[in-house]
């Protein structure tokens, strides 16, 4: 099965340097020809997909609407293509801080941010979600994704930069969810053999069953 997670395109919220959170925020201009340029880059290199699915952010649901636009107009049009919206690839909730930049949070909860800013420790904010809770929300999508779908499926997610490293966490089965920096329509794409996937022995660390061919990967937009 190959599983191609994909970060949405550039956001008017991530222009005014917003904590979006599950605030939702449209495509920016530039935003649109990345994912334009990320369609055209995919429908030449990887073909159609059997299944797409995406955060019901409209950031996301836009990035996937723009890819399936573009598979419906090459020479030989996909076939139907199966878009399901999946809550669990949402972003993290950011609380009272959602929808703020940090100036304007640091106007409004001086206290909170200075604690934040003081200690590498996790710490409380007010209506967000816990990492616990975000890491439980990786794993119902990863486990449901891969009781649902066969080795012969072609899988593409859009979803969210910060939910992004807790899916690629649970994927690879780390106990810890490791930070990085990841661009607007990064990809990263994931080969496996599902029908090995439970396997207990030295299979579990035979590299010719699972692969990573692409990890935030955006060459596309530098075209």
């Amino acid at each position: 099965m190959e599983l191609l997670f994909i970060r949405h395109a550039e956001s008017l919220g991530n222009v005014a340097k917003q904590m979006q959170g599950q605030a939702d925020s449209e495509l920016s201009g530039q935003g649109k020809i990345q994912a334009t340029k990320l369609a055209q880059r995919l429908v030449a290199e990887t073909g159609w997909p059997d299944c797409i699915y995406t955060s019901p952010l409209k950031r996301a649901t836009q990035t996937a609407e723009i890819l399936i636009k573009q598979l419906q107009h090459t020479p030989a049009p996909a076939p139907a293509i199966s878009l399901q919206y999946a809550v669990e690839l949402q972003e993290l909730h950011n609380g009272i801080l959602q929808g703020l930049t940090w100036c304007e949070a640091q106007a409004r909860y001086p206290a909170l941010c200075h604690a934040l800013e003081t200690t590498p420790q996790w710490l409380p904010i007010p209506g967000a979600e816990s990492l616990s809770q975000v890491r439980d929300r990786a794993s119902v999508f990863i486990q449901t994704l891969l009781k649902r779908h066969s080795n012969s499926d072609h899988v593409w997610i859009v979803t969210h930069g910060g939910m992004l490293q807790f899916l690629i966490a649970e994927l690879l089965g780390s106990d810890r969810v490791w930070g990085l920096r990841i661009n607007p329509t990064a990809l990263f794409e994931f080969c496996l053999d599902l029908s090995q996937w439970s396997v207990k022995d030295q299979n579990r660390w035979n590299t010719a069953l699972w692969q990573i061919r692409r990890f935030n990967d955006t060459q596309h937009l530098n075209l």
